[in-house]
């Protein structure tokens, strides 16, 4: 989450804070080991927000009644009213506290603030011999990008001004909440989006070479041709799996080997690959689909015009907290005002989608100051540096099997 994030899901509640300082100074007690009342009261506000979060992190569409429910008790307990319940803009989702015969009537009551987005307060009707404690109501929308999703909807015995500005502000959070739910998910789309891109730049050409490639041994030398269908058999399995955001070095490093296979048996003697791995870095995780393309662009640019021979080298080796990768060509190279028009995106269509592909998900998966280091310049040759942490959380994989 950015700071800015971090402030907009903190600030609204800080007048939440403000009504249950009020509630519990109220009743002042001696001071303890958590300082003064105010600092007891900042305290409780975030840890309730802090317990109330996870639930609303999946998303109003993926919430459920029980994971709402969940949320209301915290947020309840929080505004310290009779009854919480929460909506979308067709039905009660949950509800938390007394008077659950209040959602009946609900929906009527709530069409003003559902159609304008503005908070409201209403009588409940109940009588007094009915044994119901609520008498008035007060519900705030629920806002995600500007699409009033639904509202959240107190009770309480009687009005209260700081109530209804207090249930605001927990509306704002409980807003913010669902927002930072629908950023996940449009990272995670967006992720799937960029793998689709990567599997589209497979090039038809590649494929069809390699299978022309296959061919020309299969009367001369069967058995390579036998090996040479299992290893494009398996490279094509790994690149259009189904499952996963993450792999192994290990089983990336796999496919390019199938990969590099599959390219000398076209170009024999042109192509030269040197591998030095680690063994010890082979169980890193890394995103799926993540070195593959930048040795596709090294032997592209390493064979692109070249009259002679060409040679790449990988390597991967251990770098304390971190693996560090290698991948280094000596074919035409590119010019560094290019190279950074290409990773700000504005090389033009199909103009370096994989290097900007896998330097935006390295930076999106590790952090900002985790990009592909570039170093080339025309004539020279590419060295593309990635640094991998070893152990980054959210990122696991399960190692995928192999033929035997």
């Amino acid at each position: 989450m950015t700071a800015t994030a971090l402030l907009l899901a903190l600030c609204p509640l800080l007048l939440a804070g403000g009504f249950l300082l009020g509630r519990r100074t109220a009743h002042p007690a001696g001071r303890s080991d958590l300082g003064t009342p105010v600092e007891r009261a900042t305290f409780e506000t975030l840890h309730t927000a802090s317990l109330a979060a996870p639930p609303l992190r999946a998303g109003l569409a993926d919430l459920g009644e029980e994971g709402a429910r969940k949320a209301l008790r915290r947020l309840r307990t929080l505004l310290g009213t009779e009854a919480l319940c929460l909506t979308d803009e067709d039905r009660v989702l949950a509800w938390a506290g007394h008077g659950e015969h209040h959602a009946a009537h609900l929906p009527a009551r709530l069409e003003g603030v559902l159609a304008h987005g503005r908070s409201a307060a209403f009588d409940c009707g109940c009588a007094p011999e009915a044994g119901c404690t609520s008498r008035w109501a007060v519900a705030a929308p629920v806002v995600v990008e500007d699409r009033i999703l639904g509202a959240l909807v107190t009770y309480a015995p009687r009005e209260s001004a700081v109530l209804a500005r207090a249930l605001d502000e927990v509306a704002r959070w409980v807003s913010v909440q669902l927002e930072l739910a629908e950023l996940d998910h449009s990272r995670t789309r967006l992720i799937e989006a960029e793998i689709k891109a990567l599997r589209a730049q497979i090039s038809p050409h590649f494929l069809f070479n390699s299978l022309a490639a296959i061919a020309s041994f299969v009367r001369t030398d069967p058995e390579r041709a036998r090996e040479l269908l299992l290893q494009f058999a398996d490279f094509a399995r790994y690149s259009f799996r189904s499952h996963g955001d993450f792999t192994t070095l290990a089983d990336e490093l796999h496919s390019i080997d199938q990969y590099l296979a599959l390219v000398r048996a076209r170009f024999g003697e042109r192509l030269s690959v040197t591998l030095q791995i680690a063994p010890e870095v082979l169980p890193v995780s890394l995103p799926y689909l993540c070195l593959q393309p930048l040795v596709e662009n090294a032997v592209k640019h390493g064979l692109e015009g070249a009259v002679t021979s060409s040679r790449i080298t990988i390597g991967a080796r251990d770098a304390g907290a971190e693996a560090e990768v290698v991948i280094e060509d000596d074919g035409v190279g590119m010019d560094p005002e290019r190279l950074r028009r290409v990773l700000r995106g504005e090389g033009g269509p199909g103009a370096g989608i994989g290097l900007l592909n896998v330097d935006e998900r390295l930076r999106q998966v590790f952090g900002e100051d985790h990009g592909l280091v570039i170093e080339t310049g025309v004539g020279a040759g590419t060295r593309i540096t990635v640094r991998l942490p070893k152990y980054h959380p959210g990122v696991h994989s399960t190692p995928m099997p192999h033929r035997a």
